[in-house]
């Protein structure tokens, strides 16, 4: 954080707030987050140029094979070619009613296949990021339950998740009952319905696969949910849906995900988009806001906002969000990806991720590595040794991003390995003689 200088404005608000300088006004702040800028003196365009390919060359690139829910995929030129194009790239944020035909058609289309990926009713035209369509969901699940004051939530959410959960239903203070991973690593279903016995719980939740890249028993877990008569809410990989039999297939209530996957690179991690996808009985509950197909007083094909759900567009008391817009570029993004490559191009990507998957493991279980659990897994998979950490700063020092490290979250000596269809079978190999050595 950095705080500017003090300008006179700045003097007058200080002194009718009683403070001596702006530091007093940060004093709540640990003042190790505080940064001291030390700028280099004016430079003309050719030498400022000049200066920051310089800082850019000080950057590193890395092969990753590290996922935790944002992935090095291959992103097709022309997604981007098409997304920089002026009637897209704008400042604009399309949720006014007179929003452009082009625009609403495009929002429509990336319903469309959201719901096809889901195998969902209706899908908004987008939220902010995987984690609040999550929580957003469960808001949502809690106005359909009408009642109870309990989430029952896998321990294989992405912790991430968990956080923005956590600060979501803090001023409702709902408990949430986290449920422990059996040792396969898919979530225990025996503990969920102990959760859900009393009628205290107003959602089921679990993440197909889990972060750990399980994938969970999502059927078995939607007939708990049906039993005890609570919504299902099913945070789904996009690409995985590919090869999956969709959430919708099993009765899921309320499907959402992280977009990043389909067109939007890492990007030092934004921004991204998220998707959510519900059943029609629950559409008036949806949080955001959706585009439906109609015909004009000429009988031509239209498109409008059909549904608005925030305070300023009606009752504060009917607003089932406070959600402000959506993320329509990246939204853009995932339509023109997933239009590109279409079903089958899809599952291209999500089989070579998962042959790589397990030819890499393969060779790691060779050499030491062991597996945590026992489950089915796709591209993403823990394993632990007793020199994880060495080995993931030795791959760091040849190029390679060796996974993540799981330490922060209760496995000690684990990393959780992801591969993609963008990774090569020579770097698959590079990386392991490396770790051999």
């Amino acid at each position: 954080m950095h705080i500017p200088h003090s300008g006179q404005e700045t003097q007058k608000i200080l002194k009718t707030l009683g403070l001596s300088s702006l530091e007093d006004l940060f004093s709540h702040i640990d003042p190790s987050l505080f940064s001291k800028p030390k700028l280099p003196p004016p430079k003309s365009e050719e030498e400022l140029r000049r200066y920051l390919k310089e800082l850019s060359s000080q950057n590193k690139e890395l092969v990753c094979f590290a996922g935790f829910g944002a992935y090095d995929r291959i992103v097709p030129s022309v997604v981007w070619q098409i997304l920089n194009r002026g009637e897209f790239l704008t400042a604009y944020t399309p949720y006014q009613p007179e929003v452009s035909q082009g625009t609403l058609q495009a929002i429509f289309e990336y319903q469309t296949l959201i719901c096809e990926l889901t195998n969902m009713d209706v899908a908004n035209a987008s939220m902010y990021d995987g984690g609040s369509a999550l929580a957003e969901a469960i808001l949502m699940a809690r106005a359909i339950k009408g009642k109870g004051k309990r989430v029952v939530l896998s321990e294989g959410i992405h912790p991430f998740y968990k956080e923005v959960i956590k600060t979501y239903l803090r001023g409702y203070e709902d408990e949430i009952s986290l449920i422990p991973l059996t040792e396969e690593g898919y979530t225990d279903l025996e503990k969920a319905e102990e959760s859900l016995k009393d009628g205290q719980a107003h959602a089921l939740v679990v993440q197909y696969p889990n972060f750990l890249g399980f994938v969970e028993p999502i059927k078995e877990a939607s007939e708990l949910a049906q039993k005890y008569e609570v919504p299902f809410v099913v945070c789904a990989d996009p690409i995985a849906l590919s090869i999956l039999k969709p959430p919708g297939s099993f009765g899921a209530d309320i499907v959402v995900g992280e977009g990043q996957q389909l067109g939007i690179p890492l990007n030092f991690g934004g921004p991204y988009v998220g998707f959510f996808a519900t059943k029609r009985e629950h559409v008036r509950r949806m949080p955001g806001r959706l585009v439906g197909m109609a015909e004009d007083i000429e009988g031509k094909r239209v498109f409008t906002l059909v549904l608005q759900t925030r305070e300023q567009h009606i009752r504060r008391e009917r607003a089932t969000s406070n959600i402000c817009t959506n993320q329509n570029l990246m939204a853009l993004a995932n339509l023109i990806y997933m239009v590109l490559l279409g079903k089958e191009g899809l599952r291209q990507v999500a089989i070579q991720s998962l042959s790589k998957a397990f030819y890499l493991k393969g060779k790691l279980l060779n050499i030491g590595f062991e597996e945590i659990y026992k489950g089915k897994h796709l591209w993403e998979f823990p394993l632990k040794h007793e020199k994880a950490q060495e080995l993931y700063k030795k791959a760091l020092e040849h190029g390679f991003l060796f996974g993540v490290p799981l330490k922060d979250f209760s496995y000690e000596n684990s990393l959780l390995i992801a591969t993609t269809e963008r990774r090569t079978r020579e770097e698959i190999d590079k990386l392991v003689e490396v770790l051999s050595k």
